[in-house]
């Protein structure tokens, strides 16, 4: 998992993203080599990186503590998440000394320092949420307790984002709101998470991925073009502003990268070992 982070890092560094987001575990489990993988990108890299800080599984003092190590180190985005709880938990238990939840995490991160915060979005709705109204008053309580942009859960369909869109401006959210894109390598995999987090998958997408089971490479190429397809479309629509998750599988985002006309205009300054479990997102 080291050697794949990094050899994901030197093949999507040339492209030159605007940041990279480093994951960790659910409950926190990697929050350790996160904060050494951050750290390195730092470090050794031309890259910046934005390290994500979930409230699960730790007090507020050790999570302030970890946000002022970043700050001294120099770095300047975090991505502020409640964070899930381990798998086979019982649901999510806010820690007893720490923040609930991610709206109290920001207001937390904005005491200490003056970070360029994301936060996450949810156009289909959070599965914890009561209904999609109380799911857009959470977004607009992260916002207004001072996260600088949302970042979009992933979707398929552009419309389903346009129409979020427009309900974010009903309710007076300005902020830039991300589209998350993720590039379907394993559709399987991909279905499975998608109907565990109440995520659309169109019967479009299933048919284009049926019969390739035995065919990685047919795979990669429908999930390149998909990709492409859904951020073209979001483009004519004057988006042009894309996270897209890697899962550390670094040539299915750099073909999608250079078919949109992107190319490399940068370099590694040196890349290293890093965290053991992380994942990064351009």
């Amino acid at each position: 998992m080291e050697r794949r982070l990094w050899a994901c890092i030197r093949r999507l560094a040339p492209l030159s993203p605007r940041f990279v987001s480093v994951t960790h575990g659910a409950g926190g489990s990697t929050r350790n080599s996160t904060q050494a993988s951050v750290l390195r990108l730092q470090q050794k890299t031309n890259l910046v990186p934005a390290a994500h800080l979930t409230c699960m599984g730790a007090s507020r003092e050790e999570v302030d503590d970890i946000a002022r190590q970043y700050w001294e180190a120099g770095i300047r985005h975090i991505v502020a998440l409640r964070g899930d709880p381990p798998a086979g938990g019982a649901g999510y238990t806010p820690h007893p000394d720490g923040y609930a939840y991610a709206s109290d995490l920001v207001a937390g991160l904005r005491r200490i320092a003056d970070f360029e915060i994301s936060v996450a979005a949810y156009p289909e709705g959070h599965p914890a949420a009561l209904s999609p109204e109380a799911d857009l008053d959470n977004l607009k309580r992260k916002l207004d307790a001072g996260a600088t942009r949302a970042i979009t859960q992933y979707f398929f369909e552009a419309s389903t984002y346009l129409r979020f869109l427009d309900r974010c401006l009903a309710a007076g959210i300005t902020a830039p709101i991300i589209p998350g894109i993720m590039p379907v390598s394993d559709y399987d995999q991909i279905a499975q998470f998608s109907k565990m987090c109440g995520i659309t998958v169109p019967s479009w997408l299933t048919h284009l991925f049926e019969e390739t089971s035995g065919n990685p490479e047919l795979r990669r190429t429908i999930g390149s073009l998909v990709a492409v397809e859904q951020i073209r479309a979001l483009q004519a629509r004057g988006v042009n502003e894309f996270h897209v998750s890697t899962l550390n599988r670094p040539d299915l985002s750099y073909a999608i990268a250079h078919i949109l006309g992107a190319r490399p205009t940068g370099s590694l300054k040196q890349a290293d070992s890093s965290g053991q479990q992380d994942k990064t997102d351009d």
